[in-house]
Formats: C-alpha cells, sequence, structure tokens
C-alpha cells in the first residue's frame, strides 16, 4: 500500500506540471532527416525546418564525422567494455584529449560522458581539493552567476557546502563579483569563481578576459588562491574566429575550461581542459570519469574528426557562414516588427514576446508551418521576459530563413 500512496504523490507531481504548461516528456520523435543542403527533421513523415538545435556548424551531417565514427567503431568496437581504470583507455580517447587541450592552448584535458558529468565532478573536486577534512574546516568559497546552467547549480549542491560557503554575483555584474571577493577575503582559504561562457537561453558571453582580471586581482588575498572555472558548452566550436569560444572572443583564459563535444562539434560527451596539476587530480578524483563509461570510440572519432574540421579552411568558412547567418537574420527579424531579447552575436537569438500563451501559442503556430523552434518561459527566465530561443546554424540558407521570418510574422497576425 505505501507504494500505491507514492505513485499517487508523483502523478499528483506530473499534473501539475502538465496544468502549468512546463512538461518536457512529450518529445517529438524524428524518424530521420532529408538530404537537403540544410537538412530537415522528418517528423510523422512530414518535414520541418529546425530552429531549434545546437548543432550550430551542421558537422553531424558531416561526411567527415560519419566516416571517422564508422572507422573508429570497426577499430574498437561499438562501445568502451568498461570505465577506463578497469579496462584501459583506448588510443582514441587519449588521442581525442590532446586535441582538445592543443585546440584550447592548454596542457591537458580529459573527456566524460557529458558536459553535465563534467560540471557534477569538477565542481565538486575543486571544492573538496585536499582532505576529507576540508569541508568542515569552510576551506571554499563558490561564487556562481546568477543565472548559471542547471549543471552548475546542482555541481555545487552535491558538494554539500554550508550556506555561508556559496554566494551568488549578479548576473555578468563584475563590479558585484568584486564586492563579493572582497567582503570574503581572508574568510576562506580559496574561492572557485563558477560561470558559464554563453547563457543558453539568451545567447549572452560573458568576458572572460575582464572576469580573469577580477579574479586575478584578489588571487593573494586567499591562501589557496582564486579559481575560475567556465562553462563554455554553448561557445567552444562555434565562437570566435577560429571557434574557440569566449576566450577567443574575449583575448581571455580561465583556469579551468569546461566544453562539450555535443553541440557545435556535432558529436557527444564533455571535456575539461586546463593546467596539468590540476587535470591530474581531477583523473584521481572525479568520480563521473572514474566510475562511469567514456563516450563511444566511435563518437571519439567523430568528435576527433570534428576539431580537425573546424581547424581547416573549411571549418573557417563555416564559421564565417555562421556569423552572416546571424547577422542576416537580427537585421530582417526586426524589420519584420519583432524584438530581440538581448543584443548577441551568438547563434542564440531570442526573440521577445513577453507572454507565456503567447509565446507557447506562436511556437505551435510555427510548428503547424514547419519550423521548430523553444518556446521559454519562468521560471527558466523572469516573468515577463517569456520568448522564442531561435538557434541558428552554418547549414541555414538565406532562404530558409526568409521563410522562417515569414512564417513568424503570419502567425503572429492570428495570435494578436
Amino acid at each position: 500500500m505505501g507504494k500505491t500512496k507514492l505513485k499517487d504523490v508523483l502523478t499528483a507531481e506530473v499534473a501539475r506540471i502538465d496544468k502549468a504548461q512546463i512538461a518536457k516528456r512529450h518529445e517529438r520523435v524524428i524518424e530521420g532527416f532529408t538530404d537537403e543542403p540544410c537538412p530537415r527533421a522528418v517528423i510523422g513523415g512530414k518535414k520541418y525546418h529546425l530552429f531549434n538545435s545546437n548543432d550550430y556548424l551542421g558537422l553531424r551531417f558531416h561526411e567527415k564525422l560519419r566516416e571517422a565514427e564508422e572507422e573508429a567503431s570497426r577499430k574498437y568496437g561499438a562501445g568502451p567494455g568498461a570505465v577506463r581504470f578497469i579496462s584501459g583507455s583506448m588510443f582514441i580517447h587519449q588521442e581525442l584529449e590532446k586535441e582538445i587541450a592543443s585546440f584550447h592552448g592548454r596542457e591537458d584535458a580529459m573527456v566524460f560522458s557529458s558536459a553535465f558529468a563534467v560540471n557534477m565532478a569538477v565542481i565538486h573536486c575543486m571544492i573538496k581539493g585536499q582532505s576529507k577534512d576540508s569541508l568542515v574546516e569552510n576551506s571554499t568559497l563558490v561564487i556562481s552567476d546568477q543565472l548559471n546552467h542547471r549543471s552548475i547549480i546542482d555541481g555545487i549542491r552535491v558538494a554539500g557546502l554550508p550556506r555561508e560557503n556559496k554566494a551568488i554575483f549578479k548576473h555578468m555584474d563584475l563590479d558585484d563579483l568584486r564586492r563579493v571577493l572582497e567582503e570574503n577575503a581572508g574568510k576562506f582559504k580559496r574561492a572557485l569563481v563558477i560561470s558559464d561562457g554563453i547563457f543558453s537561453m539568451l545567447g549572452e558571453a560573458q568576458d572572460i578576459k575582464k572576469l580573469q582580471e577580477v579574479i586575478d586581482a584578489f588571487d593573494d588575498k586567499y591562501e589557496q588562491g582564486v579559481l575560475s572555472i567556465i562553462d563554455d558548452a554553448h561557445g567552444v566550436g562555434c565562437y570566435g574566429a577560429g571557434g574557440k569560444g569566449c576566450e577567443e572572443m574575449f583575448s581571455g583564459k580561465c583556469d579551468l575550461l569546461i566544453g562539450t563535444m555535443g553541440k557545435a562539434f556535432g558529436a557527444d560527451g564533455g571535456y575539461v581542459t586546463g593546467d596539468k596539476e590540476y587535470i591530474e587530480y581531477l583523473r584521481e578524483s572525479a568520480a563521473t570519469y572514474i566510475y562511469s563509461n567514456p563516450i563511444s570510440p566511435g563518437t571519439a572519432g567523430a568528435a576527433l574528426a570534428a576539431l580537425r574540421v573546424i581547424q581547416s579552411a573549411e571549418g573557417k568558412k563555416l564559421l564565417e557562414t555562421l556569423a552572416e547567418n546571424v547577422a542576416y537574420f537580427k537585421d530582417e527579424i526586426k524589420k519584420a516588427g519583432f524584438t530581440l531579447a538581448v543584443e548577441s552575436d551568438h547563434g542564440i537569438q531570442p526573440i521577445l514576446i513577453g507572454d507565456a500563451e503567447k509565446t507557447k501559442a506562436l511556437t505551435n503556430a510555427l510548428f503547424d508551418a514547419s519550423f521548430i523552434v523553444t518556446n521559454i518561459n519562468y521560471p527558466v527566465v523572469p516573468k515577463g521576459a517569456d520568448e522564442i530561443r531561435v538557434q541558428l546554424s552554418s547549414l541555414h540558407q538565406k532562404e530558409d530563413i526568409d521563410a522562417f521570418i515569414a512564417a513568424c510574422k503570419e502567425a503572429w497576425k492570428l495570435i494578436l
């Protein structure tokens, strides 16, 4: 009988979610993709334009990635067999880690199953970082940007820090970060400053150079320094002239950079890269690395191929095309009478609607017109900041963008 009551509680929670219209379990099932220059998703036998994908360069469809994935799978097998410290590291995983470190100008890197798994492990490990008693000693202060990703929030939560060991600075407000560091100098042995690079809901970019300048100014005011951890999952691969993310865009460098191969690189898996001392420690301490299988050999092969494509002349052209598409979209959507939530030059371009019902209605109307976008509502964004998150790709043709904007205009007439 006890489990029956539990099921009733869980059913009620699902009903609450459904009533609030924030359910996420009703995923659309994609049956395949067309072979057009900008592949469309096939759902229920109908073709849909994708304006909701993190695949900013279209690399998941690239023939070199497909070939590399097949070649690695044939050589190493479909799966990794076990965790690395048990069954050994495959050369393809080590090769990928070396390429990631080189790409970002770091000494070393390590690959995880996902960027979420990276944040869960790295944040916890760098909070702990010395002994089993370090949390009891309240030695670490964690300072997080107000709008950081859920994986960062959960990474901080699992460390079990007391309330006084956690602080939040106002979103992208470096003066407020400076205030927090100043007020806590001398109270803690070390501080961790953690932020997204690109914030996924709005496409805003954290200025890594200015952030690091603030951090460096306080490094000697904490016994073990101030460490910066940046999750640039939406920046790496597609932001900056060479696709190296916010660090390249702002000519800055953080201490530990977290990224993913599952967005602009068109493959899967997360990674962290930094100085050798940090990475060596994490290989011995990061639970989601030690006790969880790595990405499959095929996925590692595809990711390695993606890195090489991005660093080639073809990759340069893809990055230039993405930038051109972003600029074109911004101009045309404004001409159509819509307002962007922020001014961003990233592939994420949020259209501000400001009303939850209208946002949902516009998303549904666009779907009926064969365009897929994501509606973002409270509590993911503040009340009254409801938006349509549009994500652009290098594969989008001008006619695709024109057709999307025309569909927005027609749908909006019906909603008003």
